[in-house]
């Protein structure tokens, strides 16, 4: 059994590579074979051999995939799904192009807090120069004509170090927490709990939803083009999402949904529990009433994430020209400072 879950890359190229060549007409076992030779030694090929030999002995691909161990269980339930409808090529692509966009969202991720560690110590570096080896040969050259200065030229060279200090301290301080949340990136478990902290933050809390509900939405299409009945594909999506606020969203619309009294359809229960902005629901009436609801639903999934991405693109727009101007404040602030006594002196000699 595989020590650790495939990473969402390696997912969207297995689930992708397999669809292909289903579609193509090679057998499923001889289709993973192929993904397992001619690799170098790696997890995926490591995989892909695994479940060859599971398929060999008589496992379909959803329980060669469970046995193995390295597949989340949404991505196994579908498979299941789609082999007991006969539309496993149609899941595999579907899952495909979720796993490659959830790969996408962490890719993002990762940018938005590596960019920020990157000038945090870019600026950790310039600052700790500016207090530990600038400000002193100031400080030492001001002890020495201690004598020459009033008590305002002593007030702004204590003014340049509390600066100075304050600044180094605060920007160490945020270097420290961008550069653990970098690390934590990496990792499966290290990006659910950033995941977690960023849908709490003002400033990403509102792009950390729309990644959320572009995830639901491709879950929904996947599990609706599967031929499983909406019902049950709320209750799937519902599995899979941990964002707070869009589960409970979620529940209440599954609640209406089965709902004795009054059942509502999958579309009205989305539109009534305010899942989705007015023109997308009614985007969801349209494509029930045509027939072509995973398509609109998975439609909607690619515009909520092009959503979340401009709003991490701006953010992260946002943070250099902040970090610069802080940047320029405090070392800037902290020189004039201890230069202001110099230009006293200066003055008094001429």
């Amino acid at each position: 059994m595989a020590a650790t879950m495939l990473e969402s890359s390696a997912l969207s190229a297995f689930f992708g590579s397999v669809a292909t060549m289903l579609s193509a007409g090679i057998q499923t076992d001889e289709a993973v074979h192929m993904l397992s030779v001619n690799r170098d030694e790696s997890q995926f090929k490591d995989v892909c051999a695994e479940i060859y030999s599971f398929l060999i002995q008589g496992d379909n691909l959803a329980g060669a995939m469970e046995k193995c161990g390295a597949f989340p269980q949404y991505a196994i339930d579908m498979v299941a799904t789609g082999e007991q409808s006969g539309r496993l090529d149609n899941v595999l692509r579907n899952l495909d192009e979720y796993y490659d966009e959830e790969h996408r969202m962490y890719e993002k991720l990762r940018t938005s807090v590596s960019y920020p560690a990157a000038l945090l110590c870019i600026m950790s570096v310039i600052l700790a120069f500016t207090v530990a080896v600038i400000l002193p040969v100031f400080i030492h050259a001001y002890e020495n004509m201690s004598g020459s200065l009033t008590g305002g030229s002593h007030g702004f060279v204590t003014a340049s170090i509390a600066v100075g200090w304050i600044a180094l301290i605060v920007t160490l301080v945020c270097t420290v927490v961008v550069l653990i949340a970098t690390f934590m990136s990496r990792s499966p478990k290290g990006r659910e709990r950033l995941t977690k902290f960023l849908e709490k933050l003002p400033a990403t809390k509102g792009a950390m939803y729309q990644m959320a509900l572009s995830r639901c939405m491709m879950a929904l299409a996947t599990y609706t083009s599967s031929g499983i009945d909406n019902e049950t594909a709320m209750t799937q999506a519902q599995r899979i999402v941990d964002h707070e606020e869009l589960s409970e969203k979620l529940g209440r619309a599954h609640d209406a949904m089965i709902d004795s009294q009054n059942p509502r359809s999958l579309t009205q229960a989305i539109a009534e529990n305010d899942l989705l902005e007015p023109v997308y629901a009614r985007m969801l009436v349209v494509g029930n009433r045509s027939g072509s609801l995973d398509q609109v639903l998975a439609r909607l999934s690619e515009i909520f994430f092009d959503d979340a991405i401009d709003q991490v693109d701006l953010l992260i727009g946002r943070v250099e020209p902040v970090l610069a101007a802080f940047l320029t404040i405090t070392v800037g602030g902290t020189l004039i400072a201890v230069m202001i006594p110099l230009i006293g002196i200066m003055r008094s000699i001429g």
